[in-house]
């Protein structure tokens, strides 16, 4: 059976450029398309799975799962449209913008809980480029793919800071003994250009 260990090229073509339908049916007239048997065959597992899009002033939306809580199909289904109606940073897109936007997906592993005797350790148990980052502490929560550090050029300690701003929490909070980080990753495909080429990313 098809898991994250064996997912192919072919299969993030296949995901981005259903992302990318799923999205335009949506935003044309409201309803979801009927996915493919083939396709729901293929992807009847359980993952985590974000949809980001980008425009050319950067970041258009950003929605997923990180965890495994759904079948990867039903889970990039609505996760494609929320990140392209629900993100609450930006306004909805709308359909005639879609020529000028770039689809990609991220097939996430199930977060694991870094276990350190001491907060520096973070910093060797973490790798900018193969791991994005989840950080808890109380009711706060943020996450950050992989593929953000490196399109930013942070090193592990400004990632675990950026993780710990996205929760809403102050930057050094990743040092709290209260704090849980956990780490994750992610196998990226994109679009080269909106509807062009899709590419699996290496980060």
């Amino acid at each position: 059976m098809k898991n994250y260990n064996n997912i192919s090229e072919k299969d993030g073509h296949d995901l981005v450029k259903t992302a990318r339908l799923v999205v335009t049916k949506f935003l044309k007239d409201g309803t979801k398309i009927k996915l493919a048997k083939e396709f729901t065959n293929n992807f009847s597992f359980k993952s985590g799975v974000f949809v980001t899009l980008n425009n050319n002033q950067g970041l258009r939306g950003c929605i997923g799962y990180p965890l495994p809580d759904k079948l990867l199909f039903n889970a990039l289904e609505d996760a494609a449209v929320s990140a392209a109606t629900k993100d609450p940073r930006f306004v909805p897109v709308k359909y005639n913008e879609l020529d000028s936007i770039t689809f990609e997906v991220t097939v996430l592993t199930s977060p694991k809980t870094i276990i350190v005797n001491k907060p520096e350790e973070y910093l060797s148990q973490i790798k900018v480029g193969r791991d994005g980052l989840i950080v808890k502490h109380g009711f706060y929560s943020g996450l950050l793919l992989p593929q953000v550090p490196v399109e930013y050029g942070w090193n592990e300690e400004e990632f675990l800071e950026h993780t710990c701003e996205k929760a809403g929490l102050p930057r050094n909070y990743w040092k709290n003994s209260e704090s849980e980080i956990q780490k994750f990753e992610g196998i990226v495909f994109k679009e080269e250009k909106p509807n062009g080429p899709i590419i699996k990313e290496v980060l």
